[in-house]
């Protein structure tokens, strides 16, 4: 069963800045370990991993304007992966 583990690159402020830094910020599927990522960020992009730390985002209640709804996010995995350096992911 082949999934796929890289959403989105994510283009934030943060995530910018963390650019300069040599990691880059990624939206990845919720089952993803560690060394998934790193190896799917490798094939996918053609750079050398040296960390990936994961964050799980947890999903909230979004109010719609003009409404009295609440709509309840999804929760997410955030992953932020060092790069070797010199490398860097193009970011679309």
């Amino acid at each position: 069963m082949t999934k796929e583990i890289i959403k989105k690159v994510l283009v934030t402020e943060k995530g910018t800045g963390l650019a300069l830094q040599n990691r880059y910020a990624l939206e990845v599927a919720p089952d993803a370990r560690k060394p998934q990522i790193a190896e799917a960020v490798e094939k996918k992009f053609g750079v050398h991993v040296l960390a990936v730390r994961t964050i799980n985002v947890k999903g909230g209640l979004r109010y719609i304007r003009g409404t009295r709804r609440a709509v309840a996010e999804s929760t997410w995995k955030k992953a932020i992966v060092t790069l070797k350096d010199g490398e860097r992911i193009e970011q679309v």
